[in-house]
């Protein structure tokens, strides 16, 4: 996709937000008022698909399913892979246009329904909606996903967010995720079984600093709650419980990505051989998954880098 569509702005007394209803209503920026950015700075000039953005939402499934298939239900469910490596990832809604309910100063509700598209890589018909309100120092993004189909539907959800670590030199957050396992994973980076124990390296359950180590992995037994934290200012990820797992990664622009989804990484093959856990959702004709986020700005968030 080459043309990002408008952006919607959305502003409260703490925060600025950037939306991009045409690319799947996906974050452009998120900052404060004084400019200084929550989510990774993006220019729009940039901007050609939802993996450019700030955040995208992850829809109907979350992050990569093993070989772009599985089985559900008997059958063999066979999807388009959209990487490199012959995966399905990240869901079919990020890249394509939204449509525009409702938008005030400070609140914009986004909807999306798939029977719309002859070429969505989903063989259930679904609806969602994406709703994201700033109040105060609070953003709060709602997603809902509905089996719009006559077949039950597995089914998962999830937010993409790249939040900005360093700004002009300043120094590098603390990072404390509430999470008690996490998954181990193969040279493709997919989950090998079921979720076990922390070891020290991976723990963050007390604060410390990324630094220069790499991260790739899924957490599960979260509590919903992430922080990082600048000493002068920090920011806090606060899910809903349907959000179980949370991905880390670091991203190779310098930014850290905290993705609160429903369920494990090829959590649709993980349930299908029997591992426990992973928190395949099924949803029956009607039925609704739906979950909020809320990120917080707490401290010193004025725009000139506390010094250290």
């Amino acid at each position: 996709m080459s043309d990002p569509g408008p952006v919607v702005t959305l502003r409260s007394e703490a925060l600025t937000l950037e939306v991009l209803p045409e690319l799947g209503a996906s974050v452009l920026n998120l900052r404060a008022t004084s400019g200084r950015p929550v989510l990774r700075p993006v220019a729009l000039a940039d901007v050609h698909k939802s993996s450019n953005c700030a955040s995208f939402t992850l829809l109907p499934y979350s992050n990569r399913i093993r070989g772009a298939r599985f089985t559900f239900g008997g059958e063999d469910v066979v999807l388009q892979p959209n990487t490199g490596g012959g995966l399905a990832q990240h869901g079919d809604v990020r890249n394509r246009p939204w449509q525009l309910e409702a938008q005030s100063e400070a609140h914009l509700r986004a909807t999306f329904d798939s029977r719309a598209f002859a070429d969505m890589n989903w063989p259930w018909a679904f609806t969602a909606a994406v709703e994201y309100r700033l109040h105060g120092p609070h953003l709060d993004t709602t997603v809902t996903l509905t089996n719009a189909d006559t077949r039950p539907m597995p089914a998962g959800l999830g937010l993409h967010p790249y939040f900005a670590r360093q700004v002009g030199g300043g120094p590098d957050p603390t990072l404390e995720v509430g999470a008690e396992l996490i998954y181990d994973t193969g040279a493709d980076l997919l989950p090998t079984g079921a979720a076990r124990p922390l070891q020290v390296a991976e723990d963050y359950r007390q604060p410390r600093a990324v630094g220069p180590r790499q991260i790739d992995a899924a957490y599960t037994a979260w509590d919903g709650t992430a922080r990082l934290d600048w000493g002068g200012r920090a920011l806090v990820l606060t899910a809903d419980n349907v959000y179980s797992h949370l991905v880390v990664f670091t991203a190779p622009d310098g930014s850290l990505a905290l993705e609160p989804v429903s369920h494990a990484t090829d959590a649709f093959n993980l349930a299908a051989r029997g591992v426990g856990g992973v928190d395949l959702r099924v949803l029956a004709p009607g039925q609704t998954l739906a979950g909020t986020v809320r990120f917080t700005l707490e401290g010193d968030w004025t725009a000139e880098e506390p010094q250290g």
